[in-house]
């Protein structure tokens, strides 16, 4: 199933981008969108971060776009405008993340059909690059992936670390899972934090973008996550972090100043990815394609290096 949806071009940052809305094998309808470049070399598959939604990536694609690629981004079910999973919309929630691999699944069927450009290349932030390095062990057909900042563990202090587990495990029979995990807010944090204390960029105008795309269009916003959610995205990672790397060129980016996801399990698999690279970018915080020109310029530039390799 395949319907025009709405794209914001007016704090999107690229106007030529086209979106619709697709329906999943279990009946879940998503967005995705895609932003075609005239004799592509290829096409870059975003694979978003929780929260995130398709018109964050517009300049971004713009960029790349430039350098020659065609790109597509996904709202995933329970974010952005795709179909939210609970009563209470500000919830981020799923009932298995082995669902998001319907979302791929989806989404690859989307790009064939409109007929992007071949190879395909993965672009997964945080939350993004867990279900991509999921979809690298489902065989998605690309043929390299990129990641920044990729969820493959989050930060939570050792003392925090079991009563997380325990307690989103037992959110479960009790029936109380899709509560909020607690010390999370229903407001998104863009609209909480300011451009200068903020834990995702340093660049101040582009952190005001993504005030002004949530305010401009509130539909888009999500809060904190769910406790099963919380339990579904632990088990997802320690199963994930027991497999070895595939057999993909891979490089990864990754902040000095990261605070969200947990940095040392982005250096235990990438010190095991044999065709893999790790960057460090210093003063850089979780979202590296946000961050001031310097940082974001060498994200581009080095990620465009290993597509055309």
């Amino acid at each position: 199933m395949k319907n025009a949806a709405p794209y914001h071009t007016d704090t999107a940052g690229h106007h030529d981008g086209i979106c619709h809305w697709l329906l999943t094998v279990d009946g879940v309808r998503i967005r995705v969108g895609h932003w075609p470049v005239t004799h592509a070399k290829g096409t870059i598959l975003f694979f978003t971060g929780r929260t995130e939604y398709i018109e964050k990536y517009g300049q971004t694609a713009l960029d790349f776009g430039k350098r020659g690629y065609s790109c597509v981004a996904i709202d995933w079910r329970g974010q952005g405008i795709a179909d939210r999973l609970l009563e209470n919309h500000a919830v981020g929630h799923v009932d298995s993340f082995d669902d998001y691999q319907l979302d791929v699944k989806a989404m690859i069927a989307y790009v064939k059909s409109i007929g992007l450009a071949e190879p395909y290349h993965l672009f997964g932030h945080s939350m993004g690059g867990c279900i991509g390095l999921r979809a690298l062990y489902e065989n998605i057909p690309v043929k390299s992936a990129a990641f920044s900042a990729p969820m493959w563990g989050i930060k939570i202090s050792a003392a925090m670390r079991p009563i997380a587990w325990g307690l989103s495990s037992v959110s479960k029979p009790l029936g109380f899972s899709s509560l909020i995990t607690p010390g999370q807010h229903g407001e998104t944090y863009v609209l909480r934090a300011t451009a200068n204390d903020n834990v995702l960029t340093s660049d101040v105008s582009n952190f005001k973008l993504l005030q002004q795309q949530l305010k401009s269009h509130p539909e888009l916003a999500l809060g904190g996550p769910s406790l099963h959610w919380l339990n579904e995205a632990l088990r997802e990672m320690r199963l994930l972090s027991q497999r070895p790397s595939p057999d993909v060129p891979c490089i990864t980016f990754l902040g000095t100043e990261e605070s969200i996801v947990d940095p040392a399990r982005v250096y235990q698999r990438m010190e095991q990815w044999s065709r893999g690279a790790l960057t460090i970018l210093e003063n850089g915080r979780h979202e590296v394609l946000m961050e001031i020109p310097a940082i974001r310029n060498r994200v581009l530039d080095d990620s465009t290096k290993l597509f055309d390799a």
